[in-house]
């Protein structure tokens, strides 16, 4: 089954660049995804975890899956379950807690009430655009809330930088002057979308930012976090050893899938090449990398191969693209691998043909433009 699922995904890679199909095709790894880690009630489960621990990160990437996939059904499913569980009821009014699953005396329910910024972005965005894409308008209303309530509790104008997206509502003040930030909760494309959603509310200026502190990185590999010091600037999170590594290898792939007509593709590829070189140089991408000396070690799973795929695409290289795609290969063999499924569905899906940005951060869906839509009205 397995093997069957694998071959159907590669050859739609091939299917993708000249596909005119009226109805577009199944896909296998989102099939996967959601019999593996997917409960019968909405919750995207990490069965690596101890407590079998649902994350509001996890439930956001699912969101924005079903909506590539053009599924109302399991959109909603999910949504319900997040708002239920994480949210109080409502994620107009409450940003959801980060983690959920079985608590030390047994019960299952929230395990810590923070919020995580870069997940919460990500139900914005899937909210917003599947209000327009789907004509659901209360769907877009509940975007709009919850970015509100984003830059209300989880942005901050720092000194000498301005307005910037904290990695959740407590814990990344570390003291007077000084902030921890991380890279990859602030894709480029989520951030232009949410200006058009809001004009003039603080996006542009987010976005902007975060740019800047892309750029700190001088060496062109990406940390997991970073330090924002009023009277320093940017610098490396000594308490990580300005490592780059898990959470790192999303910021490689939000610029790879940046649209041709971004203004910032061109340098942000440019930044980030060392990258691809290194996984040139190693025939994989490194698991994790000191951003300050440049030494890796060891070799990344099978979902930073295909988290890299959109980045060699975009730089033009074949060769390096033949090798992450073998590599990519290995994910349906572990389909209850949590964190390479949703790197890899993020990667191939864009690969497959099956979403694009746009250069305003819109989704376009494969299904909007060459197969059969169904909508329902809300």
């Amino acid at each position: 089954m397995i093997r069957q699922a694998l071959a159907c995904s590669w050859l739609l890679l091939a299917w993708a660049a000249t596909a005119t199909a009226a109805t577009c095709p199944p896909w296998p790894l989102w099939q996967s995804f959601q019999r593996h880690l997917i409960s019968e009630d909405g919750r995207v489960i990490d069965f690596h975890t101890p407590a079998q621990y649902t994350t509001s990160e996890g439930q956001s990437y699912a969101l924005f899956m079903a909506l590539v996939d053009n599924d109302q059904t399991r959109f909603d499913q999910l949504l319900r379950w997040t708002e239920n569980n994480l949210a109080h009821g409502s994620l107009a009014a409450h940003l959801p807690a980060w983690q959920w699953g079985r608590k030390e005396n047994g019960d299952w329910g929230v395990v810590d009430a923070n919020s995580a910024s870069d997940a919460d972005l990500w139900i914005a965005y899937s909210l917003a655009e599947a209000g327009r894409l789907w004509h659901r308008p209360h769907l877009t209303s509940m975007a709009k809330s919850l970015a509100r309530r984003i830059l209300k509790e989880e942005s901050k104008r720092l000194p000498g930088l301005g307005l910037m997206l904290l990695p959740g509502k407590q814990g990344f003040s570390l003291q007077p002057g000084r902030w921890r930030l991380n890279p990859s909760y602030l894709p480029p494309q989520l951030l232009r979308r949410m200006e058009e959603l809001q004009p003039g509310l603080g996006w542009q200026e987010m976005l902007e930012n975060t740019v800047t502190m892309l750029r700190a990185s001088d060496s062109g590999f990406i940390p997991d976090w970073i330090i924002y010091d009023a009277q320093l600037g940017f610098l490396p999170d000594e308490a990580h050893d300005a490592i780059g590594s898990y959470g790192a290898i999303r910021s490689y792939l939000w610029v790879g899938m940046l649209s041709p007509d971004d203004p910032l593709r061109q340098p942000l590829l440019q930044l980030i090449r060392p990258m691809a070189e290194r996984a040139l140089q190693l025939e994989a991408p490194p698991r994790s990398i000191n951003t300050k000396s440049g030494q890796s070690t060891g070799l990344g799973p099978p979902g930073f191969s295909a988290s890299l795929m959109p980045l060699f695409k975009a730089l033009g290289h074949p060769r390096g693209l033949a090798l992450l795609r073998d590599q990519a290969q290995q994910v349906l063999q572990h389909p209850n691998h949590y964190y390479d499924q949703v790197l890899a569905l993020f990667a191939l899906g864009w690969m497959e043909g099956r979403y694009r940005f746009s250069h305003d951060g819109k989704l376009q869906p494969r299904w909007k433009a060459s197969c059969t839509e169904n909508t329902k009205q809300s």
